[in-house]
Order: structure tokens, then C-alpha cells, then sequence
């Protein structure tokens, strides 16, 4: 394998699909941002999807519908950087494994959902990266290792943060001066698993309480169409399709006063919160039991960027707060916007990827 010295080093992430979810939005963002007079980059996945088209638009190389084990003959990457829940899979794995026998690769895992993967198959990780403190301080007190670098890291996922301020330099601008009552917004896949009933309970109250309110939902799954129609509030809460481009997030965002997050499964990360930050709205959310995921409270700091609820009784207390309150809300959405452009502006996280990448192949070539 060469060295880095010699050339563009040559990084193949690697993706089970190409579809429009957060964890190929993020490949899609590190792809777009890392250095390209350091890098040479591209993607690898199975499956085709909508991803595809803008990843290559962003200078990377695709390689879809192939093996692994020939994308990465024909690549022959320096970094392999995956995109996995974190537990054992050893099909995946076993391919890289291959690789790595004769080529010696830096292998890094961007460990979604922090869970912990103790099989054979992989020990050719070298470093895990968490995209929340949470899911480190979790992975940490299940399996009694300590999560320290190299060995672990912490990388906040990456938002386009600068795009979004560009599109609302003034933060959103729901009403544009027409005589409408405030609006609500949720978004996530059209998937009962990202969904809690608490987003439901709430509707039929703010809809009682609040004079013109209205809602409106990207990713709308059966049970919630079925909720809207049985308690006649059709005239107030609205469907919308999936949106495929930061341009329709910041239209989506911009319209709304308040976002509203509920998912009982929690998040690892959060990247519907981190957008609506970064497009200045004031973020309702509300903690997850047990130990499931809880790194939404991680972003949202109850009471400077947005209010943490419990019980639909409190949930809807928390966004008539906003909305009755709108000096308040938009310093929050202004902290909200800061924090994000601190934390997750996406040229400065890859920036911090790049480094590490650095750093982890000077590391394994001493190792050598």
C-alpha cells in the first residue's frame, strides 16, 4: 500500500444504501468536504438510491450493485470508512478482512447506533467513532472498555450549516407577514419505528388551545393518517411528500415555528434536530426511557435551544410556550443556530475527519 506522502489518499466509504436517510446524507457530506488535494475519495453500496447522483456530483467515484471485495480491488483504498448500526456482521466484514490481509488498510467505523461488536470479524476495525457523547458514555458502561482515542473517538455528524444560514439569514419566516395561525412541523422516514404516539396526542390539544394552529408532517405512516381523519383535524394538520434536497429542508424549516421532535426510540444523533437548529427554530423534544437512544437531549438544552417535555399534557404546554412567546422562541432558534454552526458545520467536521484519518495512518504505518 502507499503512503499517504505519495499522493491523494484514497478513502472508500462504505454504505449498505443510497436512499434518503441520515447515515447516507452523512457519507454524502464527509465525501463532499474532505480536502480534495488530500483525498481521493468514493462510495460503495449494494443498493442504488436517490444519494447516488449527488455523491458524484460532489467529485466521488460510485461503485454500486458490485461486490465489495471488487469495488475494493478496484479502488484500493488506504481508508475503508464505514457506515454500521455497530454490531457483529461478519458478511460485511469478511470482505474487508480480506483486504486488509494483504493491503493494510486504516479501517474506521462511523458506529450509528453505538453498539458493540466483539466478534472475530471485527477486530479489523481500528477506530470507532461515535456520533454522540451519549452513544460513547453508553457503549462505555455496557462493555467496561475505556472509549478513549485511538482506539475511539467522538465526530458529531455533519450539517450544512452555512447553507442553511444562507437560505434564512433571518431564521424562519412562518407567517411572511400573512394573518395565519402558528405551525408545527414534523419530519422523519415514513417509518412507524421513528415515530411515537406522544406526536399524535398532542395534536388534538394545540388544535383545541390555539387559536388557527396548524401542522404540517413530512413522513406520515399509517397510524398517523388514521389519528388525523378519527379526531377531525384534516382542516389543520397536513401530509407532505419526502424532501430529497437541503433547498426543500430550508423551505420546509423557514414555514414553521416550532419543530416538533417525538420518536420513543430516541436518537444516537439527531439530524432532523441539528437542521432545524441550523435553520434557527426553537426545537420541542422529549427524553427516551431506559437506556434506549437519548442524544436528542444531547443537542436540544432545555430552555436555551429549545424545551424538553414529558407526557403529551407537557409536550403541547411547551410549544403554545412558543408560539405565545415569540421573542423567546427566536432566541432560542438563535442559540440553536449557534451551537449547530459550532458543533456540526459539515466543512469543519470533515475537516476533523481529515485529521484523524491523518493521524491514524501515520499511526498503523509506525505500527508497521
Amino acid at each position: 500500500m502507499s503512503s499517504p506522502a505519495a499522493g491523494r489518499v484514497r478513502v472508500l466509504h462504505v454504505l449498505k444504501s443510497l436512499g434518503l436517510g441520515g447515515t447516507e446524507k452523512v457519507a454524502q457530506l464527509f465525501l463532499r468536504h474532505l480536502d480534495p488535494q488530500r483525498f481521493e475519495t468514493a462510495v460503495h453500496s449494494p443498493e442504488d438510491g436517490p444519494r447516488a447522483a449527488q455523491i458524484r456530483a460532489g467529485g466521488s467515484a460510485t461503485f454500486i450493485g458490485m461486490d465489495l471485495a471488487r469495488a475494493l480491488a478496484a479502488f484500493r483504498p488506504q481508508v475503508i470508512h464505514l457506515h454500521r448500526a455497530g454490531w457483529p456482521e461478519p458478511e460485511l466484514l469478511r470482505p474487508v478482512r480480506d483486504y486488509a490481509a494483504k493491503n493494510r488498510p486504516l479501517v474506521v467505523e462511523t458506529n450509528v447506533f453505538g453498539r458493540h461488536d466483539p466478534s472475530p470479524s471485527g477486530a479489523v476495525i481500528d477506530t470507532h467513532l461515535f456520533v454522540s457523547r451519549f452513544c460513547a458514555e453508553r457503549y462505555a458502561r455496557h462493555t467496561g472498555l475505556a472509549t478513549q482515542w485511538p482506539r475511539y473517538g467522538v465526530l458529531y455528524n455533519p450539517v450544512d450549516t452555512d447553507f442553511f444560514a444562507a437560505a434564512l439569514p433571518d431564521g424562519p419566516a412562518a407567517h411572511s407577514g400573512l394573518a395565519v395561525g402558528p405551525v408545527l412541523g414534523r419530519i422523519s422516514r415514513a417509518d412507524p419505528g421513528k415515530w411515537s404516539r406522544l406526536a399524535l396526542d398532542i395534536l388534538p390539544l394545540l388544535a383545541k388551545d390555539v387559536p388557527g394552529f396548524r401542522c404540517r408532517i413530512v413522513g406520515g405512516v399509517p397510524e398517523a393518517l388514521a389519528f388525523v381523519r378519527q379526531h377531525g383535524l384534516a382542516g389543520c394538520v397536513e401530509f407532505l411528500p419526502p424532501l430529497s434536497t437541503d433547498a426543500e429542508l430550508a423551505a420546509f424549516y423557514g414555514a414553521l415555528d416550532v419543530l416538533a421532535h417525538a420518536n420513543d426510540a430516541g436518537e444516537s444523533f439527531g439530524l432532523v434536530i441539528a437542521e432545524a437548529m441550523a435553520c434557527g427554530l426553537p426545537v420541542v423534544t422529549h427524553p427516551s426511557e431506559g437506556e434506549r437512544d437519548n442524544a436528542q437531549l444531547e443537542l436540544v438544552e432545555h430552555g436555551l435551544t429549545g424545551l424538553v417535555a414529558q407526557g403529551a399534557e407537557q409536550y403541547a404546554g411547551c410549544v403554545r410556550r412558543l408560539f405565545e412567546n415569540p421573542r423567546e422562541a427566536r432566541a432560542m432558534g438563535l442559540a440553536g443556530r449557534e451551537k449547530a454552526r459550532r458543533f456540526f458545520r459539515a466543512q469543519d467536521v470533515a475537516a476533523t475527519l481529515g485529521g484523524m484519518y491523518d493521524e491514524l495512518l501515520e499511526r498503523k504505518g509506525g505500527a508497521g
